[in-house]
């Protein structure tokens, strides 16, 4: 059956597959017409959201009250290469502000594998990339300004820290988001290497892989004996990014040739198998020189949903074979690659899922239009047994007492946010499910009157 068109006026993520219809829909251009909108909007008993990209994949954006785009707000505002310090607009997509810095001779230190978020979205859902040394991105944040319901604005520093690892990673619960002070290094160039290694060599050296590079990561196809990993590690050699036919096939490989195996699997989804094993037969070797921000991004046309777990390291094989098992188990139909990450500890966010521990970050997907629903159940079954903790941006089936007793800052962040927004101007049915109603632990609704309702 062919899915409904959403109603004229609606927002739809991605995907493709979340939509919300809200009563107002706004593209402010300055902090002063967020303020005036967000302050109207909490008058009104209407809640407020914010909207970057729309690369979440689950329903944290949707709203039936005023949803902002920050489109406009946007751009590098300051730079102090000295310091290794910029401040930039909340509205900002990674790759406009990846070129930006490579102008100025700077870069991210790290970054996921998409850049095609907006910093706010990227940050407040704590957005990683791959490297044992380094944090999710919100960990680069020095400083962060905040609309808040009233229209009063905040900046959010280390003056006030328990603010600040609040906010750093805070889906969109404190308020509204309009600018960053981030750290940034003097631009790197990559040596960039990817193969295939047999899987079971694969989990065998994980410890050696990981640790012996600066940015290791690894895709495995179920039913496929084989693994793709990437090697990252930085280097002084001159840059030689690929010839322009090496590039262009390496894409149509990635996007159109897995694009046409997706679509086959979903039409005859007993060749997954067959067709999981010809993908992997196709990975051929690579190995080049680039600048960062170009070999941490790819381009990526084939549409998912997507669902990710951060585990503790040393679990990440275990957690891997169990996966593996229960989809051989269970028959699930899974064409997609299972794709691992590494990253540092974190405890500047209240809400990291890295928080006080190293963790390997593991993300399963389902192509557009095919069931995900049995799959996903068994990974969260498996990721919970293991300690998991999902990533905010993806989908997850958890709710906020279970997760309570996962996060060990989160009373923490509870209070920041009953202090910050106690009618819950910035909540919706997600963060309901989430985080809970507004206010301290072991309250229902923080003073200061009646939630907003959604409406």
């Amino acid at each position: 059956m062919r899915k409904r068109n959403p109603p004229a006026g609606a927002w739809t993520n991605w995907a493709g597959d979340e939509s919300c219809a809200p009563h107002r829909a706004l593209r402010p251009g300055s902090v002063e017409e967020v303020a005036e909108a967000t302050g109207r909007a909490a008058s009104e008993g209407r809640t407020v959201r914010v909207v970057g990209a729309g690369h979440s994949f689950n329903d944290q954006v949707c709203t039936d009250g005023l949803l902002l785009n920050l489109d406009r707000i946007g751009g590098l505002r300051h730079v102090d290469a000295e310091a290794g310090l910029v401040t930039v607009g909340a509205g900002t997509r990674l790759a406009d502000l990846n070129l930006q810095l490579a102008r100025h001779g700077l870069a991210l230190p790290n970054l996921g594998d998409i850049d095609r978020q907006s910093i706010a979205g990227a940050m407040s859902t704590g957005t990683h990339g791959t490297g044992r040394k380094l944090g999710n991105l919100a960990t680069q944040i020095e400083a962060l300004d905040l609309v808040l319901a009233d229209g009063t604005t905040l900046t959010c520093t280390e003056d006030d820290p328990e603010v600040l690892r609040a906010a750093r990673v805070s889906l969109g619960a404190l308020g509204v988001i309009t600018g960053y002070t981030l750290r940034v290094v003097p631009a790197f160039a990559l040596r960039a290497e990817a193969g295939t290694m047999p899987l079971a060599r694969t989990l065998d050296r994980l410890d050696e892989l990981v640790d012996g590079n600066d940015h290791f990561e690894f895709f495995l196809f179920p039913h496929a004996g084989n693994a793709l990993v990437k090697l990252n590690n930085r280097t002084d050699e001159p840059v030689r990014p690929p010839r322009e036919l090496a590039r262009r096939i390496s894409e149509f490989a990635e996007n159109g040739v897995f694009e046409a195996a997706c679509r086959a699997g979903r039409r005859f989804p007993s060749r997954i198998p067959a067709l999981n094993r010809a993908v992997t037969r196709l990975m051929t070797p690579s190995e080049y020189v680039d600048l960062s921000h170009r070999v941490f991004a790819s381009r990526r046309s084939v549409r998912f949903t997507e669902m990710e777990w951060a585990v503790p390291r040393a679990a990440c094989a275990e957690v891997l074979r169990e996966i593996l098992r229960m989809i051989d188990r269970e028959r699930l139909d899974v064409g997609f690659p299972i794709e691992v990450r590494f990253v540092a500890p974190d405890e500047l966010s209240h809400l990291s899922p890295a928080y006080g521990r190293e963790t390997a970050y593991l993300a399963v997907h389902m192509y557009r239009g095919m069931p995900w629903e049995a799959y996903f159940r068994g990974v969260q079954d498996i990721a919970l047994a293991f300690g998991g903790r999902p990533h905010w941006g993806k989908r997850h089936l958890v709710e906020a007492d279970e997760l309570a007793a996962r996060y060990p800052a989160w009373d923490r962040f509870q209070a920041v946010r009953a202090r910050l927004d106690p009618r819950g101007t910035f909540t919706n049915a997600h963060l309901r499910r989430v985080l809970g109603p507004v206010g301290v632990p072991g309250t229902t609704v923080a003073a200061g009157g009646p939630a907003p309702k959604e409406r």
